[in-house]
Protein backbone atom coordinates (compact mmCIF):
# COMPACT_ATOMS: atom_id res chain seq x y z
CA UNK A 1 0.00 0.00 0.00
CA UNK A 2 0.48 3.55 -0.37
CA UNK A 3 2.88 5.26 2.30
CA UNK A 4 4.92 8.23 3.21
CA UNK A 5 8.14 8.36 5.80
CA UNK A 6 7.93 10.63 8.34
CA UNK A 7 10.48 11.86 11.06
CA UNK A 8 10.06 11.13 14.34
CA UNK A 9 9.21 14.78 15.00
CA UNK A 10 6.49 14.96 12.69
CA UNK A 11 4.91 10.94 14.33
CA UNK A 12 5.46 12.93 17.54
CA UNK A 13 3.01 15.89 16.63
CA UNK A 14 0.63 13.83 15.07
CA UNK A 15 0.08 11.34 17.85
CA UNK A 16 0.15 13.95 20.48
CA UNK A 17 -2.36 15.83 18.68
CA UNK A 18 -4.83 12.43 18.46
CA UNK A 19 -4.56 12.14 22.00
CA UNK A 20 -6.09 15.37 22.20
CA UNK A 21 -9.00 14.92 19.62
CA UNK A 22 -7.60 16.67 17.05
CA UNK A 23 -5.71 15.84 14.26
CA UNK A 24 -3.50 17.93 11.64
CA UNK A 25 -6.24 18.81 9.49
CA UNK A 26 -8.69 19.93 11.92
CA UNK A 27 -10.46 16.88 12.20
CA UNK A 28 -11.56 14.86 15.65
CA UNK A 29 -10.87 11.16 16.04
CA UNK A 30 -14.22 10.29 14.66
CA UNK A 31 -14.74 12.17 11.85
CA UNK A 32 -14.01 11.82 7.95
CA UNK A 33 -12.85 13.98 5.62
CA UNK A 34 -15.56 15.46 3.06
CA UNK A 35 -15.97 12.68 0.44
CA UNK A 36 -17.18 13.13 -3.16
CA UNK A 37 -19.80 10.61 -4.85
CA UNK A 38 -20.84 10.72 -8.11
CA UNK A 39 -22.94 7.64 -9.93
CA UNK A 40 -23.13 6.93 -13.47
CA UNK A 41 -20.50 8.27 -14.97
CA UNK A 42 -19.05 5.35 -17.05
CA UNK A 43 -21.45 5.09 -20.22
CA UNK A 44 -20.32 1.43 -21.19
CA UNK A 45 -21.44 -0.06 -17.79
CA UNK A 46 -24.75 -1.35 -16.15
CA UNK A 47 -23.46 1.19 -12.85
CA UNK A 48 -20.56 3.05 -11.88
CA UNK A 49 -19.82 5.43 -9.43
CA UNK A 50 -16.41 7.63 -8.29
CA UNK A 51 -15.62 8.08 -5.28
CA UNK A 52 -12.63 11.12 -4.00
CA UNK A 53 -12.16 10.75 -0.31
CA UNK A 54 -9.42 13.26 0.49
CA UNK A 55 -6.74 12.16 -1.94
CA UNK A 56 -8.13 8.84 -2.30
CA UNK A 57 -9.87 8.58 -5.86
CA UNK A 58 -11.82 5.09 -6.95
CA UNK A 59 -13.32 4.43 -9.70
CA UNK A 60 -16.06 1.26 -10.17
CA UNK A 61 -17.90 0.32 -12.89
CA UNK A 62 -20.62 -2.67 -12.49
CA UNK A 63 -20.97 -5.13 -16.09
CA UNK A 64 -24.37 -7.30 -15.47
CA UNK A 65 -23.66 -10.39 -17.84
CA UNK A 66 -25.38 -13.78 -18.51
CA UNK A 67 -23.64 -16.88 -16.63
CA UNK A 68 -24.83 -20.28 -15.26
CA UNK A 69 -25.13 -20.28 -11.76
CA UNK A 70 -22.80 -22.33 -9.36
CA UNK A 71 -23.58 -25.79 -8.68
CA UNK A 72 -23.88 -25.63 -4.91
CA UNK A 73 -26.58 -22.39 -5.39
CA UNK A 74 -28.22 -23.21 -8.16
CA UNK A 75 -31.11 -20.60 -7.80
CA UNK A 76 -28.39 -17.40 -7.47
CA UNK A 77 -26.41 -15.40 -9.22
CA UNK A 78 -22.67 -13.99 -7.80
CA UNK A 79 -20.56 -10.86 -7.63
CA UNK A 80 -16.70 -11.20 -9.09
CA UNK A 81 -14.13 -8.64 -8.10
CA UNK A 82 -11.62 -7.12 -10.06
CA UNK A 83 -9.25 -4.58 -8.91
CA UNK A 84 -7.01 -2.88 -10.77
CA UNK A 85 -4.28 -0.52 -9.25
CA UNK A 86 -3.13 2.12 -11.56
CA UNK A 87 0.61 2.96 -12.07
CA UNK A 88 -0.41 6.78 -11.64
CA UNK A 89 -1.49 5.86 -8.09
CA UNK A 90 1.48 5.29 -6.30
CA UNK A 91 5.14 4.80 -7.57
CA UNK A 92 4.72 1.46 -5.38
CA UNK A 93 2.58 0.52 -7.95
CA UNK A 94 4.63 -0.09 -10.97
CA UNK A 95 5.85 -3.28 -12.79
CA UNK A 96 3.77 -5.28 -10.42
CA UNK A 97 3.69 -3.73 -7.53
CA UNK A 98 -0.02 -3.20 -7.33
CA UNK A 99 -1.19 -6.58 -7.52
CA UNK A 100 -0.75 -8.08 -3.68
CA UNK A 101 -2.77 -5.02 -2.83
CA UNK A 102 -5.05 -5.94 -5.58
CA UNK A 103 -5.79 -9.21 -4.59
CA UNK A 104 -5.79 -8.47 -1.00
CA UNK A 105 -8.46 -5.86 -1.84
CA UNK A 106 -10.93 -8.34 -3.88
CA UNK A 107 -10.47 -10.75 -0.69
CA UNK A 108 -11.48 -8.38 1.21
CA UNK A 109 -14.81 -7.69 -0.88
CA UNK A 110 -15.39 -11.37 -0.99
CA UNK A 111 -15.01 -11.75 2.56
CA UNK A 112 -17.42 -8.88 3.54
CA UNK A 113 -20.15 -9.52 0.96
CA UNK A 114 -19.94 -13.33 1.94
CA UNK A 115 -23.31 -12.28 4.36
CA UNK A 116 -26.38 -13.84 2.71
CA UNK A 117 -27.93 -11.03 3.69
CA UNK A 118 -26.11 -8.04 1.81
CA UNK A 119 -27.19 -8.70 -1.51
CA UNK A 120 -30.64 -10.26 -2.79
CA UNK A 121 -29.10 -12.92 -5.03
CA UNK A 122 -32.04 -14.92 -5.38
CA UNK A 123 -33.19 -11.74 -7.17
CA UNK A 124 -30.11 -12.19 -9.89
CA UNK A 125 -31.67 -15.91 -10.81
CA UNK A 126 -33.10 -15.90 -13.95
CA UNK A 127 -33.92 -19.83 -14.30
CA UNK A 128 -32.79 -22.01 -11.88
CA UNK A 129 -29.35 -23.98 -12.43
CA UNK A 130 -29.59 -22.70 -16.10
CA UNK A 131 -29.53 -18.82 -16.09
CA UNK A 132 -28.32 -15.89 -13.90
CA UNK A 133 -26.98 -12.55 -13.83
CA UNK A 134 -23.21 -12.54 -12.72
CA UNK A 135 -22.23 -9.08 -11.23
CA UNK A 136 -18.73 -7.94 -12.41
CA UNK A 137 -17.48 -5.41 -10.06
CA UNK A 138 -14.24 -3.73 -11.63
CA UNK A 139 -12.14 -1.33 -9.32
CA UNK A 140 -9.36 0.91 -10.46
CA UNK A 141 -7.37 2.98 -7.61
CA UNK A 142 -6.72 6.11 -9.43
CA UNK A 143 -4.79 7.39 -6.10
CA UNK A 144 -4.22 6.26 -2.91
CA UNK A 145 -4.36 8.78 -0.45
CA UNK A 146 -5.00 6.86 2.47
CA UNK A 147 -7.85 5.15 3.83
CA UNK A 148 -8.15 3.14 0.79
CA UNK A 149 -11.18 0.39 1.83
CA UNK A 150 -13.36 2.81 2.98
CA UNK A 151 -13.38 4.55 -0.31
CA UNK A 152 -13.60 1.81 -1.73
CA UNK A 153 -16.50 -0.11 -0.29
CA UNK A 154 -18.52 3.41 -0.75
CA UNK A 155 -17.78 3.48 -3.96
CA UNK A 156 -18.92 -0.23 -5.04
CA UNK A 157 -22.21 0.43 -2.65
CA UNK A 158 -22.61 3.61 -4.80
CA UNK A 159 -22.55 1.72 -8.34
CA UNK A 160 -24.59 -1.12 -7.03
CA UNK A 161 -27.52 1.22 -6.35
CA UNK A 162 -27.29 2.94 -9.66
CA UNK A 163 -27.06 -0.62 -11.46
CA UNK A 164 -29.65 -1.25 -13.77
CA UNK A 165 -30.08 -5.21 -15.08
CA UNK A 166 -32.48 -5.33 -18.19
CA UNK A 167 -35.71 -7.79 -17.41
CA UNK A 168 -35.62 -11.06 -19.04
CA UNK A 169 -38.35 -13.00 -20.11
CA UNK A 170 -37.86 -16.47 -20.72
CA UNK A 171 -40.10 -18.52 -23.51
CA UNK A 172 -40.45 -21.99 -24.01
CA UNK A 173 -41.69 -23.70 -27.25
CA UNK A 174 -43.52 -26.95 -27.28
CA UNK A 175 -40.55 -28.89 -27.20
CA UNK A 176 -39.69 -27.74 -24.20
CA UNK A 177 -36.49 -25.66 -25.30
CA UNK A 178 -36.35 -22.36 -23.62
CA UNK A 179 -35.07 -19.02 -25.09
CA UNK A 180 -34.30 -15.69 -23.60
CA UNK A 181 -35.56 -12.67 -24.42
CA UNK A 182 -33.96 -9.18 -23.02
CA UNK A 183 -36.11 -6.25 -22.81
CA UNK A 184 -35.63 -3.32 -25.07
CA UNK A 185 -36.71 -0.75 -23.03
CA UNK A 186 -33.95 1.06 -21.10
CA UNK A 187 -36.39 1.60 -18.16
CA UNK A 188 -37.69 -1.87 -18.12
CA UNK A 189 -34.92 -3.44 -15.74
CA UNK A 190 -34.50 -4.79 -12.00
CA UNK A 191 -32.64 -2.63 -9.32
CA UNK A 192 -31.19 -4.16 -6.82
CA UNK A 193 -31.73 -3.23 -3.17
CA UNK A 194 -28.37 -1.90 -1.43
CA UNK A 195 -29.86 -0.97 2.04
CA UNK A 196 -27.72 -3.95 3.51
CA UNK A 197 -24.74 -3.94 1.46
CA UNK A 198 -21.91 -3.18 4.47
CA UNK A 199 -19.38 -0.04 4.26
CA UNK A 200 -16.01 -0.72 5.63
CA UNK A 201 -15.19 1.46 8.48
CA UNK A 202 -10.79 1.37 9.56
CA UNK A 203 -10.18 2.30 12.55
CA UNK A 204 -6.44 2.78 12.86
CA UNK A 205 -4.59 2.75 16.37
CA UNK A 206 -2.29 5.85 16.90
CA UNK A 207 -0.43 6.06 20.74
CA UNK A 208 -3.47 5.02 22.77
CA UNK A 209 -6.28 6.27 20.97
CA UNK A 210 -8.10 4.93 17.23
CA UNK A 211 -9.04 7.17 14.30
CA UNK A 212 -11.37 6.93 11.35
CA UNK A 213 -10.69 7.88 7.81
CA UNK A 214 -6.75 8.33 8.58
CA UNK A 215 -4.27 9.86 5.88
CA UNK A 216 -1.39 8.50 4.87
CA UNK A 217 0.95 10.41 7.61
CA UNK A 218 -1.57 9.05 10.13
CA UNK A 219 -1.18 5.39 8.64
CA UNK A 220 2.06 5.89 9.08
CA UNK A 221 2.13 6.55 12.26
CA UNK A 222 -0.44 3.35 13.38
CA UNK A 223 1.11 -0.20 13.97
CA UNK A 224 -2.04 -1.84 13.75
CA UNK A 225 -5.44 -1.15 12.30
CA UNK A 226 -9.17 -3.32 12.36
CA UNK A 227 -11.23 -3.08 9.01
CA UNK A 228 -14.99 -3.20 10.23
CA UNK A 229 -18.04 -4.40 7.55
CA UNK A 230 -21.38 -2.32 9.45
CA UNK A 231 -24.56 -2.28 7.73
CA UNK A 232 -26.78 0.57 7.64
CA UNK A 233 -28.86 -0.88 11.01
CA UNK A 234 -25.34 -0.86 12.80
CA UNK A 235 -24.37 -4.63 12.09
CA UNK A 236 -20.83 -6.13 11.91
CA UNK A 237 -20.84 -8.48 9.08
CA UNK A 238 -16.69 -8.94 9.00
CA UNK A 239 -13.79 -7.84 10.99
CA UNK A 240 -10.19 -8.13 10.29
CA UNK A 241 -7.08 -6.68 11.26
CA UNK A 242 -4.27 -5.22 9.46
CA UNK A 243 -0.70 -4.21 10.46
CA UNK A 244 2.40 -5.95 12.46
CA UNK A 245 1.15 -4.09 15.83
CA UNK A 246 -0.68 -5.43 18.31
CA UNK A 247 -4.22 -4.81 19.59
CA UNK A 248 -5.69 -6.11 22.89
CA UNK A 249 -9.24 -7.10 23.72
CA UNK A 250 -10.32 -3.82 25.40
CA UNK A 251 -9.17 -1.73 22.27
CA UNK A 252 -10.91 -3.96 19.78
CA UNK A 253 -14.32 -3.37 21.41
CA UNK A 254 -13.67 0.43 21.69
CA UNK A 255 -12.75 0.16 17.97
CA UNK A 256 -15.93 -2.11 17.31
CA UNK A 257 -18.39 0.28 19.09
CA UNK A 258 -16.92 3.15 17.24
CA UNK A 259 -17.35 1.48 13.77
CA UNK A 260 -20.73 0.55 14.55
CA UNK A 261 -21.70 4.38 15.05
CA UNK A 262 -19.82 5.99 12.53
CA UNK A 263 -20.59 3.30 9.91
CA UNK A 264 -23.95 3.99 10.41
CA UNK A 265 -23.97 8.20 9.92
CA UNK A 266 -21.63 7.26 6.81
CA UNK A 267 -24.32 4.97 5.41
CA UNK A 268 -27.13 7.75 6.01
CA UNK A 269 -25.02 10.14 4.47
CA UNK A 270 -24.10 8.05 1.67
CA UNK A 271 -27.84 7.33 0.79
CA UNK A 272 -28.95 10.87 0.95
CA UNK A 273 -26.28 12.29 -1.08
CA UNK A 274 -27.27 8.82 -3.70
CA UNK A 275 -31.15 9.74 -3.16
CA UNK A 276 -30.33 13.62 -4.25
CA UNK A 277 -28.62 12.84 -7.16
CA UNK A 278 -30.95 10.45 -8.38
CA UNK A 279 -33.78 13.16 -8.10
CA UNK A 280 -32.32 15.71 -10.03
CA UNK A 281 -32.44 12.75 -13.17
CA UNK A 282 -31.54 13.92 -16.75
CA UNK A 283 -30.89 17.60 -15.21
CA UNK A 284 -27.79 17.03 -12.88
CA UNK A 285 -24.82 18.19 -14.14
CA UNK A 286 -22.26 15.55 -15.24
CA UNK A 287 -18.54 16.07 -13.79
CA UNK A 288 -17.82 12.01 -15.75
CA UNK A 289 -14.89 10.11 -15.13
CA UNK A 290 -12.63 12.63 -16.52
CA UNK A 291 -14.07 15.76 -15.20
Amino acid sequence: MASVVLSEAEKLYIVHGVQEDLRVDGRGCEDYRCAEVETDVVSNTSGSARVKLGHTDVLVGVKAEMGTPKLEKPDEGYLEFFVDCSANATPEFEGRGGEELGTEIANTLYRVFRSESSVDLKSLCINPREHCWVLYVDILLLECGGNLFDAISIAVKAALFNTRIPKVRVLEDEEGSKEIELSDDPYDCIRLNVDDVPCIVTLSKIGYRHVVDATLQEEACSLASLLISVTSKGALTSVKKMGKGSLDPESIFEMMETGKRVGKSLHIALQKTLDEEESLGSSRQKVGFLG
